[in-house]
């Protein structure tokens, strides 16, 4: 799979989207959090921020037992396009 094909997987995905609208809006949050606002499970957020990693659209942080996650700093210029219209 292309890192293309990977980015746009990724976003095709309306759960996905709420996530990286929220990361791109405040900054950072943990799994936890991601998954109250999602109404999922911890496990159902992490598979799609495990999906939104490979696609390098976000990154993460541990701080102490915490996984913080964020826009990656490099974030694709396809990923970054989408994300203006967000």
């Amino acid at each position: 799979m292309t890192a293309t094909e990977r980015i746009l997987k990724a976003l095709a995905n309306r759960r996905r989207l709420k996530l990286v609208s929220t990361l791109k809006r405040r900054g950072s949050a943990t799994v936890g959090e991601l998954a109250a606002l999602l109404e999922v499970t911890l496990p159902t957020a992490s598979k799609h921020l495990s999906i939104l990693s490979s696609a390098e659209v976000v990154e993460y942080e541990r701080r102490s037992l915490r996984v913080y996650y964020r826009l990656a700093d490099d974030i694709p210029s396809l990923a970054r396009s989408i994300l203006k219209h967000l």
